[in-house]
């Protein structure tokens, strides 16, 4: 049975500022996802949250990139951004680029992940949601779980796995793409997945049955708007067991909260925490930046869970070094490498700021 499973989400109305989403807002896209379930348009779906972004989880059989699944989340989030407005939520609609749908809803703000599967036997699929951080955030625990041998030993001893697995990497600047294979192009690769301001990504295949195996929003804000309007909070789909990495693999990466950009005002790195949904309510400086796991079991089409992986008390001491990490993180202040490199500020008010010195600024001599 042929499943399309997409998770699109957007930043409609922050509550209280930016830390969470409003129940009202939630509860308004479940109504308009269940209107058209019961249309027949979709086969399930889930409404969650991640900090102050709305998640919608919905399969179907319309394939990817249909346009009245885009058209069905793009009216939802219209819909809510009414409900954020009457509220006078922060930021009510803030990832709402354009004013009216154009039949994608790619480039038009909000973040879109699909994935077209022949839904196996069993067919276990982890979804990532993250607040306050941007879409490279993915390119490390991708990497190992799906090429590092030391996170997930199906690699060496599961034979449908020993044959590796083919990474699609965006240059979301320069609008460019490559597949790179792993294990032999590993080490260029990373040349790419270890600057995830600039490359992220995309998603990962089984190489031996070019199947599906991960992917990822890769959409950037600040690149879109041509300002500042809220850092690109990513959602990344993960298909696990069987030729996949096992549930536990794909959780590992997260046991390590390693930096990444976003934080407060989308101009700082901080630690990536993993924390249940209850606790994806970011609010210390607007962080640290949150990731949520939820896993499902599909069945012809129909949402099996969610179990909040993250809830684990597993990830307790994570959750521990990535407080630690960031009272050292904040003790920098405006100062590198807590705040972004200025390459990465150009969206902020450091072009402004750079314009009214310019006059100032004198040739060094000798």
């Amino acid at each position: 049975m042929e499943i399309t499973l997409s998770v699109i989400k957007a930043d409609i109305g922050g509550y209280v500022g930016h830390s969470a989403s409003h129940p009202d807002v939630l509860a308004r896209a479940g109504e308009m996802l269940a209107r058209a379930k019961k249309a027949g348009l979709l086969i399930d779906y889930h409404v969650t949250q991640c900090g102050d972004d709305a998640q919608l989880i919905m399969t179907h059989q319309q394939g990817e990139e249909n346009d009245k699944i885009h058209k069905l989340a793009w009216d939802t989030f219209v819909e809510c951004t009414a409900v954020a407005k009457k509220l006078k939520l922060y930021g009510a609609g803030q990832d709402l680029l354009s004013d009216a749908f154009s039949g994608n809803i790619k480039g038009m703000g909000p973040g879109v992940a699909e994935m077209e599967i022949e839904e196996r036997p069993s067919e276990p699929v982890i979804i990532f949601m993250a607040d306050k951080t941007s879409s490279g955030s993915w390119n490390l625990p991708l990497y190992k779980m799906f090429a590092d041998p030391f996170n997930t030993i199906g690699l060496v001893i599961a034979p449908t796995m020993h044959g590796g697995f083919a990474f699609e990497v965006h240059d979301v600047k320069g609008c460019k793409k490559i597949t790179l294979n792993a294990p032999e192009e590993i080490y260029d690769m990373l040349i790419f997945l270890g600057a995830p301001a600039r490359f992220a990504v995309k998603a990962v295949y089984h190489r031996e049955s070019k199947s599906i195996a991960a992917v990822s929003s890769t959409q950037r804000l600040s690149l879109i708007a041509g300002r500042y309007v809220g850092k690109d909070d990513p959602v990344c789909l993960v298909r696990c067991q069987g030729q996949f990495p096992a549930v536990g693999e794909v959780l590992e990466p997260f046991t390590f909260p390693h930096l990444v950009e976003g934080w407060m005002r989308g101009s700082h790195h901080g630690p990536f925490m993993p924390v249940s949904v209850a606790d994806a309510t970011p609010s210390r400086f607007d962080g640290p930046p949150r990731v949520i796991a939820l896993g499902f079991q599909l069945a012809e089409g129909k949402l099996v869970g969610p179990r909040d992986m993250f809830a684990d008390k597993g990830f307790d001491r994570a959750r521990q070094e990535a407080n630690k990490i960031a009272d050292y993180m904040r003790r920098h202040g405006p100062f590198e490498p807590h705040r972004l490199p200025l390459e990465e500020m150009e969206y902020t008010t450091m072009p402004q700021v750079m314009q009214k010195l310019d006059r100032r600024f004198t040739e060094l001599t000798g």
